[in-house]
């Protein structure tokens, strides 16, 4: 575009908006500013005038109560809502055919009360909604205003979407009560998170949906210890109303039974019938903030209990996928997801490398990524979020091995390992024995989110790591991390061939000849033999015992466990690929791992 062009072309904006008051024209500029942005390239046409805009409307931060009117019909309009101005100037009104918002605001502009009204019932005062206006936060206040415009989205006229609303009633209702069932008044959140029926349960306040939070890690539990007042979350679902093509038969009111008439434990549910029911083009749905990797066990097992597919997946192998999800969870940018060399560094102990076998592409090692579980029944539930549980658990002890570090920077001592899948929810952990040279191996079932079993196995001629498979199992439980426990074993380890050096030298001193008296000539000498003799026995007398039973060495010289499927091929893999390291890193990590304390 030319000088001149460009010269008419202002000139013909002049003339168009010459007419125009102030106000309007600045309401104009308002509007386009809360327009949606695309991502340009800061080089691309038009990406400086975009940039300069944005950096104009985080300076007004829509302080008066002109630019809040403006900002909050600009942003239900993106949203395809209606906005409306009272008389008065001081109030907001943000319509659909299903709900209304009122904003009640000052005179300078600062928010004093939200209602949220669906169709029928009376407005409610919305604490989230207010917090949100008063902190300028629009990005969150619009998302509510989508949540509440996708709860709606059912294929229908009004009374069909009305419909809608009161099954997704009726299910929080049943939900919350089932969140009642076997609750003490002394328990806490993360009990509920592990172990309640539902989960730990938030009922859906105004704009804000229900949800349910039914996994935290130990290290998060720890870090909300360590931080009174911080609110860690662990893995959380919503609760929500999706619309579809087919039907499905959904309540119109509560379902649950009183829990007391059934078995111990299983709560008694009414079953859906034309009078309580209704046949509607929506489903109930559990969503999830971030998609989870899930196996495709798993997600049959979903499938068998709800009766509904779960549409839209795309197999992968199921490592890769939880390599991929840690990744992007632990990362701000984006990294390879094709690596499978990791490292991990952790304090008072040589680095850690890990192999992930990714396996291939069988269907017991498949997986997908879920982002959305449908149901038509409250009473799936709480079999779908033992499985929830169930699942994270097991990528947790995976995700656990992933790093966003890919290459060993200050060259420091190594220790090897190599994850390998096995079918379901189980995998092994191979590593060198820390004293000799031959291959180890921890084998890990995950039974459920609360029970995971551990086996130790040795060649037969290799000495014990002094850890049990009790104490391997208590030790992952705690922790819930492959490499924290490594590091356990390998420091009893350490603690073995220290006492066997300790027991190796006093045979010595017994095998050798006593000097004759004699050869004493004078009380240094007798001083300092005396010495060594004392610290000779201190060191016999605190040896610690042994706790390992003859189990824990029942191994095959090539490493094969009773009634285990382990596939060959995995073995021969594993043997491979450790083979590869270099043998003078792996005598210099084992040695640093016995002198480690």
């Amino acid at each position: 575009m030319t000088a001149i062009s460009t010269n008419a072309l202002m000139e013909q904006l002049r003339l168009k908006y010459r007419q125009k008051t102030w106000t309007e024209t600045l309401k104009l500029v308002h509007f386009c500013m809360d327009k949606p942005l695309q991502r340009l390239d800061g080089n691309a046409l038009g990406g400086p005038l975009l940039s300069c805009m944005e950096k104009i409307r985080r300076t007004l931060n829509a302080k008066s109560l002109f630019s809040v009117m403006n900002r909050l019909e600009s942003l239900s309009k993106q949203k395809g809502l209606n906005a409306h101005v009272s008389p008065s100037g001081t109030a907001c009104y943000i319509t659909s055919n299903m709900f209304y918002i009122e904003v009640q605001l000052e005179k300078n502009g600062n928010v004093m009360d939200v209602k949220l009204a669906h169709l029928g019932e009376a407005p409610v005062v919305c604490d989230d909604l207010v917090q949100h206006l008063r902190m300028k936060n629009y990005d969150a206040f619009g998302k509510i205003l989508e949540d509440l415009s996708n709860l709606y989205q059912i294929p229908g006229n009004s009374e069909m979407k009305a419909k809608g609303y009161l099954a997704l009633q009726a299910l929080e209702k049943d939900l919350y009560s089932m969140s009642l069932l076997d609750r003490t008044q002394d328990v806490n959140r993360v009990t509920e998170v592990l172990h309640g029926k539902v989960g730990h349960l938030v009922p859906r306040t105004g704009g804000t949906p229900m949800n349910i939070e039914f996994y935290i890690s130990p290290y998060q539990v720890l870090e909300a210890e360590l931080s009174p007042g911080s609110q860690v979350c662990g893995t959380k679902t919503v609760v929500t109303l999706e619309g579809i093509d087919t039907l499905h038969k959904l309540p119109l009111s509560p379902l649950l039974v009183d829990a007391q008439a059934g078995e111990v434990g299983n709560p008694v549910f009414l079953p859906l019938t034309d009078e309580l029911s209704m046949d509607l083009p929506a489903f109930f749905v559990l969503k999830f903030h971030q998609p989870i990797p899930m196996s495709s066990s798993s997600i049959e097992e979903i499938q068998r209990l709800t009766g509904i597919q779960i549409t839209g997946l795309k197999l992968a192998p199921l490592y890769e996928l939880i390599v991929q999800s840690t990744l992007k969870e632990k990362c701000s940018e984006d990294l390879s997801t094709h690596k499978s060399c990791f490292f991990v560094s952790l304090p008072d102990c040589p680095k850690h490398c890990y192999f992930i076998n990714k396996g291939s592409e069988k269907s017991d090692l498949a997986g997908a990524l879920v982002s959305k579980i449908p149901f038509s029944h409250s009473k799936c539930v709480p079999g779908v979020i033992e499985i929830l549980r169930h699942q994270v658990a097991y990528n947790s002890l995976i995700s656990s091995c992933v790093s966003e570090k890919h290459t060993n920077e200050d060259d420091s001592e190594l220790l090897y390992f190599e994850v390998v899948p096995h079918k379901n929810t189980s995998f092994s952990v191979f590593f060198l024995h820390p004293v000799k040279e031959n291959l180890a191996c921890v084998i890990i079932d995950v039974i459920t989110s609360r029970e995971v079993q551990c086996h130790l196995h040795l060649n037969l001629q290799d000495p014990t790591l002094n850890s049990s498979d009790d104490f391997i199992a208590r030790a992952l439980k705690r922790c819930m991390s492959v490499p924290v426990v490594m590091r356990a074993i390998f420091r009893n380890a350490a603690k073995v061939k220290a006492d066997s050096e300790t027991q190796d030298m006093e045979v010595d001193a017994k095998q050798k000849p006593e000097p004759p008296c004699e050869q004493i000539t004078d009380s240094n000498s007798l001083e300092k033999s005396l010495s060594v003799a004392g610290q000779q026995d201190w060191v016999v007398t605190d040896k610690p015992s042994t706790t390992d039973s003859p189990k824990e060495n029942l191994s095959t010289a090539k490493l094969e466990t009773p009634g285990d499927n382990m596939e060959k091929s995995n073995r021969t893999v594993s043997t491979e690929t450790l083979c590869r390291m270099e043998e003078s890193n792996s005598r210099a990590s084992t040695e640093a791992v016995m002198i480690d304390k």
